[in-house]
């Protein structure tokens, strides 16, 4: 998920020529037709083709609900798979638009690659998965232990300064991209397989034996995974922050696809005992989408296109998915986690 180390010569030099021309990305996105959404090349959950061969996942749908603010029509995105060591170079070449990607927000990804992570669309972890049958319970039974990884990560990175400050002595076995270390372990070339945990659950589903691997209780490393805009078009960095903050305060109001309607009926202009929040979100007084060069309506299209935050998660990621993800931090502030968003005001 944390490839730095290849691209970032590439990136620096592409950097100053690109922030002028793609300043106005917006404008770039409408006048085309069409979002193009830097995506994983396959991670179960956050974005890959489901069994239609359509793509799927929390990460597709912010894809999806960013569109649905543009256009008010999820349906014209254009998804372009980006390896580790691609994605950084195409989002600041312009092949994209935007990464929604479970890409780690870092100070290195912030100053040097001049990216801007406009928000934190999902609050994950560094873990270990082992093959169940070993016995292993703790990621500090595992001294001594071939770890496949992806190399040149942060992953990698993480999991050296684990194994020094345990004494664990592991002995890494490197990849270039991350399913090929999961294919690795797979294979029993390794006794363990190390990146973010939700990566580990999504790769779960992948392997021949699901059941038989469990993953480790330890998280080594904090990894808020978030979209990813060029440095410097901060009108565009607010229509994808944005479109992220209305699925949550559509959350906190229990506005959710299926009520949207009821909802809107419930809060006019008119109405004195309405929540002002929610009219306001939903351009029913007031016009927030001006400031971002969108609809005064945006936010309903992006509730009625993905739905709000919790919907999102449980439809891709969620309890009664194959990937099985509890809330955790990702449930909203108000209810023990961290997803917030500012006011709608």
């Amino acid at each position: 998920m944390k490839h730095l180390k290849y691209v970032v010569a590439g990136v620096a030099l592409l950097a100053g020529m690109a922030t002028a021309a793609q300043a106005g990305t917006l404008d770039d996105v409408k006048a085309r037709g069409k979002l193009l959404c830097g995506v994983t090349t396959g991670l179960a959950g956050f974005g890959a083709p489901n069994d239609k061969g359509e793509w799927a996942g929390l990460d597709i749908d912010l894809c999806k609900g960013i569109a649905a603010a543009v256009f008010g029509d999820a349906t014209k995105v254009e998804y372009k798979p980006l390896s580790a060591e691609q994605r950084f170079t195409a989002l600041t070449s312009g092949e994209v638009d935007v990464l929604a990607r479970n890409s780690t927000w870092t100070l290195k990804r912030d100053t040097e690659l001049k990216m801007d992570f406009v928000t934190v669309n999902y609050y994950d972890g560094q873990g270990f998965m082992v093959h169940k049958d070993t016995g292993v319970k703790s990621a500090l039974e595992l001294k001594g232990a071939t770890v496949c990884v992806q190399e040149g990560t942060t992953t990698e990175k993480n999991m050296g300064d684990f194994d020094k400050a345990n004494g664990l002595g592991f002995e890494p076995v490197k990849f270039k991209e991350n399913d090929q270390a999961r294919a690795a372990y797979d294979e029993g070339r390794c006794d363990a397989y190390t990146t973010d945990a939700s990566g580990l659950a999504g790769e779960r589903t992948a392997l021949k034996d699901p059941a038989n691997n469990i993953i480790l209780p330890e998280i080594i490393s904090k990894e808020p995974l978030g979209p990813v805009v060029r440095h410097g078009d901060n009108q565009w960095g607010d229509v994808v922050r944005w479109t992220h903050y209305a699925t949550l305060v559509a959350e906190e109001k229990g506005i959710t696809q299926a009520n949207l309607g009821e909802v809107i009926a419930a809060n006019g202009a008119d109405n004195a005992s309405a929540d002002p929040e929610t009219q306001r979100m939903l351009g029913i007084t007031g016009n927030l989408g001006e400031g971002m060069g969108l609809t005064i309506t945006w936010a309903q299209d992006v509730i009625k296109a993905v739905g709000n935050y919790g919907e999102i998660f449980d439809r891709n990621i969620g309890p009664k998915t194959n990937i099985g993800l509890e809330r955790g931090l990702n449930a909203l502030w108000n209810k023990g986690g961290l997803q917030y968003a500012p006011p709608f005001n």
